[in-house]
């Protein structure tokens, strides 16, 4: 199994839009699964225009504390990272659910065993069929609304998408380089940063370059966008880090269009679909 990630730091540059096309494209002579691990606002569905199905719940563990056995120590208040549990000098701790990461240190900490694990659920993972090109899976993260913790989501629904791939899985990342990011490409065999001819998108596509750099994965770059800004400065940070442009995708009001209308560029056969095309074809010579 290969695996592709699409990235690229800034929100906003056409990340979900090229894996979706590309999903379509592929799945006409691979096997594919495109997983949505942009667990916070995942929209590949909505680009798709399908409806999530097979849901299944992502469960963290949840600390309850049995106050007979409580001695007031505070190590579990101690140990705690992320300010879930506050324990005060001399009195019983008490617990803040939506802060607790389920990472089950107080558990462990806890010299009277007054810890007991309970659970709750975080978000739920999603495995859709999509009749679109060849027809292929879509697995999706969700976080439920109001909690603080993607992470545990993120890896559920990557392990869920390994689970189903046996060809070729492409993988739609969150904004950014955080935690939630360095999950999603693990493992990846190669990665498309996704970026635009702006400030702002040059500075973080040399932030997510440092990042797949230090992760070691070869990394191509894909300018969205085209034409609505200087090219040099993306040019020359690709160059800075070993990385090339492989494909320009022209500002094209038709793929805004289609993005509207939940239905990809790469279902018809116009102008603004070839740069997908060509993309699709450079990765069907390398994956």
């Amino acid at each position: 199994m290969r695996k592709v990630s699409i990235t690229g730091g800034k929100g906003g540059t056409g990340k979900s839009t090229v894996a979706v096309n590309l999903a379509i494209l592929l799945s006409r002579d691979r096997d594919v699964v495109l997983g949505d691990l942009d667990v916070e606002a995942p929209n590949d569905h909505i680009l798709l225009g399908v409806e999530l199905e097979n849901e299944s719940p992502v469960h963290v563990m949840m600390p309850f504390i049995d106050y007979e056995r409580c001695t007031k120590c505070g190590a579990c208040g101690r140990v705690c990272d992320t300010g879930a549990i506050m324990a005060p000098v001399g009195k019983p701790p008490f617990v803040f659910p939506r802060l607790c990461s389920g990472c089950r240190a107080c558990f462990f900490a806890c010299p009277e065993k007054a810890i007991l694990e309970g659970r709750r659920i975080l978000g739920s993972t999603y495995s859709t069929p999509v009749p679109h090109g060849g027809g292929f899976r879509l697995v999706t993260g969700m976080l439920r609304e109001g909690e603080e913790h993607s992470s545990p989501v993120v890896l559920a629904a990557r392990k869920r998408a390994d689970e189903e791939a046996r060809d070729l899985l492409l993988v739609d990342t969150a904004a950014g380089t955080g935690n939630n990011v360095s999950i999603a490409i693990t493992g990846s065999d190669l990665i498309l940063a996704v970026t635009e001819p702006t400030p702002l998108g040059a500075h973080d596509l040399s932030m997510i370059l440092e990042l797949t750099g230090e992760m070691g994965l070869e990394t191509w770059v894909v300018l969205n966008k085209a034409g609505i800004g200087s090219e040099d400065l993306i040019r020359s940070i690709a160059e800075e880090h070993g990385s090339r442009i492989v494909e320009r995708i022209p500002y094209s009001r038709e793929v805004v269009n289609s993005y509207i209308s939940s239905r990809p560029i790469a279902l018809g056969d116009s102008r603004a679909s070839a740069p997908y095309r060509r993309i699709a074809e450079l990765l069907g010579g390398v994956v």
